[in-house]
């Protein structure tokens, strides 16, 4: 799978001196026209891409398939292709390490328009996490507003703007 892109957050300097975790995880790319499932995160006032981490041991497509079920409630996940990793250093405060080093295994899909019940996480409720068709102009925008104005914003929030931005430049 080819690498999109290496992000090293602001501040982490001298990662060999740091203790590293090491975290795989899985990105959705579900599009219809210029439609994207997303998932809107209230806490942190931002788009992302429906995913997760992956469970020790577990295949990446079918992380996949669990996540996006998961989190937006998606059926019928068919015609899964990749698009790429995108790898990034972030802080990370538990499991006796200060950094966490991900890798995001990111697939376009095809998903039913009509989304079923998600099962969300305890956190991923708290946090007003919703699964919502939204043109993906409007989603990058609302993004690069937050990034540029909100002391909500996320860790990840980066992540999700940059891929945002591939997806439109190449899929659309």
């Amino acid at each position: 799978m080819r690498h999109l892109h290496t992000q090293v957050h602001p501040s982490l300097a001298k990662l060999d001196q740091q203790t590293i975790i090491q975290r795989k995880a899985t990105r959705a790319i579900a599009l219809r026209g210029e439609q994207i499932l997303l998932m809107y995160t209230e806490r942190y006032h931002d788009y992302s891409l429906p995913g997760g981490g992956l469970d020790e041991g577990e295949d990446v497509i079918a992380g996949l398939v669990r996540e996006l079920q998961e989190e937006t409630g998606a059926q019928n996940v068919r015609d899964i292709a990749p698009f790429g990793v995108y790898e990034e250093f972030r802080p990370w405060y538990k499991n006796e390490a200060n950094v966490m080093h991900m890798h995001s295994y990111c697939y376009v899909c095809l998903v039913d328009e009509t989304l079923g019940r998600p099962n969300l996480e305890e956190y991923e409720i708290n946090n007003g996490m919703t699964a919502v068709w939204v043109n993906i102009h409007e989603a990058i925008k609302h993004n690069e507003n937050t990034i540029a104005k909100s002391a909500k914003k996320g860790l990840s929030i980066e992540r999700e703007t940059f891929l945002l931005h591939l997806i439109a430049k190449e899929l659309l």
